[in-house]
């Protein structure tokens, strides 16, 4: 039984081995306690008695982000056939943008993970309602693709100049008035942000209400009926559907799904939100514009320096 050791004695010869004696004491030997210093806080599993312990993924914006989702993916569910519905899901979703922001105020739990999460859903959401557009109104679909493709460039532009060039704790919403006046009154001012935002969308819910509704944008969903036949549905005769399967074997083909749309509602409403909301609509895409303008810009400035600077380094090895 002499070669067999016990763990209590395996670990403590582990721990003279890991250890020095200095003067009268145990200490960690040369390069372990740096290590342990220099290791992230995470790895090592430390716990901070003067800070509680917070779950980022928990705080009350994040929850209500996460609500947008949801609500989100409902609305698009219902999209194809359902105009209120979808509607309605849309609209709630994007009227929590303006809560979270509010509940990161309130409770102090503004978090980076927050804000891209925010611009990550409102990116979403936005590219796939302009996606329906597209192929509801596909004479128009290079104007929805082209719309999808400034707001993506135009944030990711922005999002990306701001961290390369103003630091990993700059938010993009922090826009000197010196690089752009109209930046800086879009992304400072919360009621401006709030009615360019919400109108924006408001313009392109109404253009899809418009295409279950509009025979002016697609005339097809208005299906001209004999008298003769108009006066005997009227009064109660069937209608003979079984051509409508001839025509549309498979029910979510393009063409089924149009039909499907024809005629859901009527379409004043629709117009008088695509009217009202159209000049802050166009405001919104100049904005982007400008956005990508001028990210474009500051990111080709950090270029010259970072040339400039490397040069400069070069020189100096030559010399």
């Amino acid at each position: 039984m002499a070669g067999v050791t016990t763990r209590r004695q395996a670990a403590a010869a582990q721990q003279e081995k890991d250890t020095t004696v200095v003067n009268g004491s145990a200490a960690p030997i040369k390069g372990q306690e740096e290590t342990r210093e220099n290791a992230p806080r995470d790895v090592l599993d430390i716990p901070d008695d003067d800070e509680p312990a917070e779950n980022i993924f928990l705080f009350y914006p994040n929850l209500i982000g996460y609500a947008r989702i949801i609500l989100a993916v409902a609305s698009l569910y219902y999209m194809p056939i359902h105009p209120r519905t979808c509607t309605l899901l849309y609209s709630i979703s994007c009227l929590l943008d303006a809560l979270d922001g509010i509940a990161a105020r309130a409770y102090n739990q503004s978090t980076r993970f927050g804000a891209v999460l925010d611009m990550v859903t409102d990116r979403c959401t936005t590219s796939c309602l302009l996606t329906f557009l597209a192929s509801a109104f596909p004479r128009w679909a290079i104007v929805f693709q082209l719309l999808i493709s400034l707001d993506l460039a135009s944030h990711y532009m922005h999002m990306y100049a701001t961290l390369a060039l103003g630091g990993s704790n700059t938010s993009h919403k922090n826009v000197d008035k010196s690089r752009s006046f109209l930046l800086n009154l879009y992304y400072t001012n919360k009621n401006v942000l709030f009615i360019a935002c919400f109108l924006n969308e408001a313009f392109f819910v109404g253009l899809y209400l418009l295409s279950f509704s509009s025979p002016l944008l697609s005339p097809s969903l208005l299906q001209q009926v004999p008298p003769s036949t108009a006066a005997a549905i009227h009064q109660g005769a069937q209608v003979n559907s079984s051509i409508l399967s001839q025509i549309f074997a498979n029910p979510y083909s393009a063409g089924a799904l149009e039909m499907a749309r024809a005629n859901k509602m009527d379409s004043f409403w629709p117009w008088v939100i695509t009217g009202v909301s159209f000049p802050v609509m166009a405001f919104k895409q100049i904005v982007n514009v400008i956005q990508l303008v001028k990210a474009s810009k500051w990111l080709a400035e950090g270029d010259i320096q970072a040339r400039r600077e490397a040069r400069k380094i070069a020189k100096r090895r030559q010399e």
